[in-house]
């Protein structure tokens, strides 16, 4: 199982960075604009399209306040197992770390997952600095 972790440092707060994490049905607007260019809910799970044109459904697995943690899967698309997790944590100096954390298969995959999470913690730090700037 191919497995990755990014760490985003953003300059937004730990609570602002959290709201928009939890904003489940906003990725294509808080949280990673351009990467995601729609999501609707539907129960229990998100549908989000991706600036590529793919289209995944993916199932909420855990939304933990306590924690500022998110949990997801993914179906569709060409990855037969994808589960993932972000959590945030506040920085000693002030802002927010993101931890991304995803496991995939088919191996075979990993160079382009890889590629997707690069473009996407790319954006969620643009978003969030952002965030931190107009606040």
């Amino acid at each position: 199982m191919a497995s990755f972790r990014r760490d985003i440092i953003v300059r937004a707060s730990v609570e602002d960075a959290w709201e928009a994490i939890a904003d489940i049905g906003a990725l294509h607007t808080r949280l990673v604009p351009g990467f995601v260019v729609a999501t609707r809910l539907e129960p229990g799970a998100r549908i989000v399209t991706f600036a590529n044109g793919m289209t995944l459904r993916e199932p909420i697995v855990t939304l933990d306040a306590a924690s500022r943690r998110l949990v997801w899967s993914s179906e569709g698309g060409r990855v037969t197992h994808y589960n993932a997790a972000l959590q945030t944590f506040a920085e000693p100096a002030g802002g927010a770390r993101i931890v991304w954390i995803a496991d995939v298969l088919p191996d075979l995959l990993a160079p382009e997952i890889a590629k997707a999470m690069d473009a996407g913690a790319a954006a969620m730090k643009g978003a969030l600095d952002r965030l931190a700037d107009a606040g």
